[in-house]
């Protein structure tokens, strides 16, 4: 009978994980486990992905506000402090704000509207035509935002950033002022001291605001790049990737990334003699169509992955080779047509970049991709699933 089943994604369930826990153990063990459990088998080129969560809190990598507050003094000392392009998140940045406003004295908060770098709006672009405001070139301040649009609060979370922000930054002690802008040079009408806060688009603000005359410009992954009265830290991400533990501290992103990898790699070579892919992965990269949330406010999708899982995917549409350089089979024929054309290219290993057979793939990197589901798979609640087994992702029509 041929086979039926592709690319299988299986939600692997761990215990709840501790500072100090040998987490390479407990991650083979569980998969293992769970193929014992389930009654399948582990085959070369499985993938196994492990949650950054995870990994973080078995290093104990946490920080207080206190030690954010500590570093971001350092770098400012009393200067006014342009805190901008900040994403909209309770979870991933109001920490980080408690912690950054209660090292300034004062603190000019320059939001990016309509929306945030992912998506997050504040307010809806048929708003902003109704009113005739331009977001790449008309700055607002507070009241001038507050008269064009009112108090919006967010789609689904239900909360007014605008408020919500200001409030945190007051209560650590900072005074605010609030503008709206796209354009990071708008701050340095207020403030030749910035803090950016943008995600993916860090280094050109930090270009852009240097270039223009800023006399201190840092990014999120300038702040605890080293410990801090012995607290956690990430030497290539700083505060990017964190996300909120308590009330008073965070959980940074994992460091020594590629140790973890290559250790579990080794330990299910070892107890299965299997080659099996293992990365570690963050938030997915993909939009949700209704509240417009693009999900990748990680630095990166996966920080480490073993080399079986670098580069792009070597594809071809199936559709397009039925419809038109088989376009006059069917049945075996056109099966084995199509098969034979996979075989032979993947025998020759010959790049299809740039081809036609080609369109409609999806143009992105292999550990994007496979980050990506297993985030879907994992979830952000309570599935208690954050060891993701991924099969057969890397057979295709002839397998």
């Amino acid at each position: 009978m041929n086979r039926m089943i592709g690319t299988v994604s299986r939600g692997v369930r761990a215990p709840i994980i501790r500072e100090g826990d040998d987490l390479a153990q407990i991650v083979v063990d569980s998969v293992l486990n769970a193929a014992k459990s389930e009654g399948f088998e582990l085959h070369d080129r499985d993938v196994v992905a492990v949650t950054e969560a995870i990994v973080a809190r078995a290093q104990g990598n946490y920080a207080t506000i206190d030690q954010i507050a500590a570093d971001v003094h350092e770098k400012f000392g009393d200067d006014t402090v342009g805190v901008i392009f900040p994403i909209l998140s309770r979870n991933r940045f109001a920490i980080c704000l408690k912690g950054i406003a209660k090292g300034c004295r004062k603190v000019v908060l320059m939001l990016s509207y309509p929306s945030d770098e992912v998506g997050n709006h504040l307010v809806e672009l048929d708003m902003l035509d109704e009113k005739n405001v331009n977001p790449w070139s008309d700055v607002l301040t507070e009241a001038q935002y507050r008269s064009y649009f009112g108090y919006q609060k967010h789609y689904f979370t239900g909360v007014d950033y605008v408020e919500y922000y200001k409030e945190l930054i007051q209560q650590a002690g900072a005074d605010v002022e609030i503008i709206f802008a796209n354009n990071p040079k708008a701050i340095l009408k207020y403030t030749t001291s910035i803090l950016n806060c943008d995600i993916h688009t860090r280094a050109r603000t930090k270009r852009i605001l240097l270039a223009s005359g800023a006399k201190k410009v840092y990014s999120l992954d300038d702040i605890l790049t080293k410990s801090v009265d012995g607290g956690g830290y990430n030497d290539k991400y700083g505060l990017l990737g964190s996300n909120k533990a308590t009330e008073n501290s965070i959980k940074l992103f994992p460091i020594h990334c590629q140790d973890m990898v290559d250790r579990i790699h080794g330990m299910f070579r070892e107890k299965t003699g299997k080659n099996i892919e293992v990365m570690i992965y963050g938030d997915g990269a993909f939009k949700d169509p209704v509240g417009k949330i693009w999900e990748l406010a990680d630095p990166v999708v996966s920080p480490a992955y073993t080399e079986g899982l670098q580069g792009t995917p070597n594809e071809v549409k199936l559709k397009y080779l039925a419809d038109n350089d088989f376009a006059g089979l069917s049945g075996d024929a056109l099966q084995s047509a199509i098969k034979n054309y996979i075989h032979e290219k993947d025998e020759k290993a010959e790049s299809l970049k740039g081809t036609m057979v080609t369109q409609g793939t999806t143009p992105r990197r292999i550990t994007d991709l496979i980050g990506s589901l297993a985030d879907l798979t994992s979830g952000s609640g309570d599935k208690g699933t954050p060891i993701v087994l991924i099969q057969g992702y890397f057979d295709n029509y002839t397998n």
